[in-house]
């Protein structure tokens, strides 16, 4: 697929589809993905360790400076059409040399089970194919978590193996599935692999390459 473009993950792309919108995150979207941080359930699905309550001055500063940084991308989901930021989608880990990235997506409480998170996967991950230019994008995601696996399935993730007792949570050791998308996995089906791929979404995007 090449080399990947020089400006990388420095240019933050606003993405554009018919459930979601995704946009670079800032420090006003603390308040919005704050719940994230205190939701005991999303903190297991997460397998995030969280120590005590979250700080509220280190998340800001965490999302304040995202736009700083050129090894990762960090979109704000926004739910159309209320403007409701409900998630977050990130491309991070970047290994250049192996034209690869990790995944990681999560939601608020009450955000799931009305296909955002199925859209906002399709859409940043078709941007790391067909903008950047990427050969690989992976994820882990664990046994206990079906329901963000069969997203990740919909999209054209792949199993390839598992990481025996990769969490400890609450005294239960908890196994992690490595999943992945190549970019021939991709391009021919386009996010779409139980229909047999469908029309690039970048006819929804206002992200450009620079």
């Amino acid at each position: 697929m090449g080399t990947f473009p020089v400006a990388g993950f420095r240019f933050k792309p606003t993405l554009d589809g018919e459930l979601v919108a995704l946009r670079p995150v800032t420090v006003n979207d603390t308040n919005a993905l704050m719940p994230m941080f205190q939701d005991a359930e999303t903190m297991r699905l997460t397998g995030y360790h969280a120590e005590g309550e979250p700080d509220e001055a280190r998340l800001r500063t965490w999302y304040g400076t995202r736009a700083d940084h050129d090894d990762r991308l960090d979109l704000a989901v926004m739910e159309k059409p209320t403007g409701d930021v409900v998630g977050e989608a990130v491309l991070n880990d970047w290994d250049a040399g192996n034209e690869s990235c990790n995944f990681r997506i999560a939601f608020v409480p009450g955000a799931h089970g009305r296909g955002l998170g199925t859209e906002a996967t399709r859409l940043i991950v078709g941007y790391g194919f067909e903008r950047l230019g990427l050969h690989r994008i992976s994820l882990e995601v664990y046994a206990f978590n079906p329901r963000a696996r069969r997203v990740y399935e919909k999209v054209g993730f792949v199993p390839e193996g598992v990481l025996r007792d990769a969490l400890l949570w609450e005294g239960e050791r908890v196994d992690a599935v490595v999943m992945s998308i190549l970019a021939p996995d991709w391009f021919e089906h386009r996010g779409w692999p139980e229909r047999g791929g469908r029309a690039s979404p970048w006819g929804l995007s206002r992200g450009r390459r620079p």
